[in-house]
């Protein structure tokens, strides 16, 4: 990796108006490249770019896709005529219903169950394989708790490139099923999301694939930030007051505050104040703690939780969630395994969105702030459901099924009192 001085003019057109990865810590700049960590400091890298001025017209005239922000993500300007399955522009729904249940007065969900493999990862997967394809690699791999396997093998598929991808031995089966069906190499490793990690790490180092969670990381977790910018155009270019999003890696909630921040900054937006929450599960939830103590250093933790989306003992960007959180006035806390099935079915019941584990433990994390008097009711709110329900059926199954079970008769259906 080159320590840069000058945009290197081949690799920035071919990632638009990005010009320079730049280290989260130190802030040294090296060229765009397959590298995730700083020769200097070993701190995070981050896509910097030189963007021209944009209007809200330029922008509404794009895709209905994450690729309406192309000039503000490291893609070339033509990456929506490239084969994909152009991700993004999901709905955000108002939620009366819940609202009234919690007592809020504006409620929002963001529903990315909409997205092509039904998660939020399709985003990331878009951006990071535009960058794989501009940097030359054939196969493309991932470390993963089953949304992004999903996001990546069909994205692969799509992109005619090869997929290996990596999952925990334990993964939900729904997920297995449906990373499996596109034909790729899925390996499970018996061991957690780090364990998984970890060997994924050691294969980028080693062979010639572009991992979109590690060797492309800085391209990946840029297409977060486009639920961000998603939220704000559709609520008529405004930012919300509150925002509560899911935490695993802590990517998401970091990334969603940059998108925000960057439309304040291009005046696409008034910078209007915001507050972000996180939201974990106890039997995962390092940030959480970290959080309630008050800490800077998040500690590891083994994950136990129904929620595996969540399921990252070791999250790289822990450090950068307390960061957000803390600047913005909100606050991250955490939900037991009971309460994320009650927040899932307290969000089909009210909303008819049925959302996996993550969402459950984002809507009982909502429910237990405004219980505490952290979430202010009163405040312009929008909650982030990152997956589909249908992927994680084994966590309400024991506690759903048939009101009842009758004869085919009249007679029947009247003595079990269902009229």
């Amino acid at each position: 990796m080159t320590l840069l001085n000058a945009p290197t003019p081949t690799l920035a057109g071919a990632f638009g108006n990005a010009v320079a990865l730049s280290c989260r810590e130190c802030g040294t700049r090296f060229e765009l490249g397959a590298a995730y960590a700083c020769e200097e400091c070993f701190g995070p890298l981050e896509v910097v770019y030189d963007v021209p001025r944009l209007t809200r017209e330029h922008i509404e005239s794009g895709p209905q896709s994450i690729w309406r922000y192309r000039d503000l993500l490291p893609v070339p300007a033509d990456v929506a005529a490239h084969p994909g399955l152009h991700p993004g522009w999901t709905k955000l729904v108002k939620a009366d219903n819940l609202a009234r249940e919690l007592g809020v007065k504006s409620l929002w969900v963001k529903d990315d169950s909409g997205n092509p493999t039904h998660s939020f990862k399709d985003r990331v997967v878009g951006v990071a394989l535009s960058a794989a394809r501009q940097l030359g690699f054939t196969t493309v791999g991932c470390a993963s708790t089953g949304n992004l396997a999903n996001a990546v093998a069909a994205a692969a598929a799509r992109a005619g490139l090869r997929s290996v991808v990596f999952v925990p031995s334990n993964l939900e089966a729904g997920k297995t099923i449906t990373t499996a069906v596109y034909g790729g190499t899925l390996v499970a490793v018996e061991g957690n999301y780090d364990d998984v990690n970890r060997l994924c790490s050691e294969v980028a180092g080693d062979q010639p694939w572009g991992f979109v969670n590690i060797n492309l990381r800085p391209y990946y977790a840029e297409g977060s930030k486009t639920v961000g910018y998603e939220v704000a155009e559709q609520l008529g270019w405004h930012l919300p007051e509150q925002v509560v999003a899911p935490v695993a890696s802590g990517s998401l909630l970091t990334k969603v505050d940059k998108g925000f921040t960057e439309l304040g900054k291009a005046g696409l937006v008034e910078a209007t104040p915001y507050k972000v929450f996180g939201a974990q599960a106890t039997g995962c939830s390092p940030v959480a703690q970290a959080f309630r103590a008050g800490a800077d250093i998040v500690k590891p933790v083994r994950p136990d939780t129904i929620a595996k989306s969540l399921a990252i003992g070791n999250p790289a960007d822990g450090p950068y969630a307390l960061d957000v959180v803390r600047r913005t006035g909100g606050a991250i806390a955490d939900v037991s395994d009971d309460e994320v099935v009650e927040g899932i079915r307290l969000l089909a019941r009210t909303e008819g969105i049925f959302a996996e584990t993550a969402g459950g433990v984002t809507v009982a994390v909502a429910k237990k702030l405004l219980a505490e008097g952290l979430l202010d009711p009163d405040a312009e709110t929008v909650l982030l459901n990152t997956g589909d329900g249908l992927k994680t059926l084994d966590a309400v199954a024991p506690v759903v099924g048939p009101t009842a079970t009758i004869a085919p008769s009249y007679d029947a259906f009247q003595k079990a009192g269902l009229a």
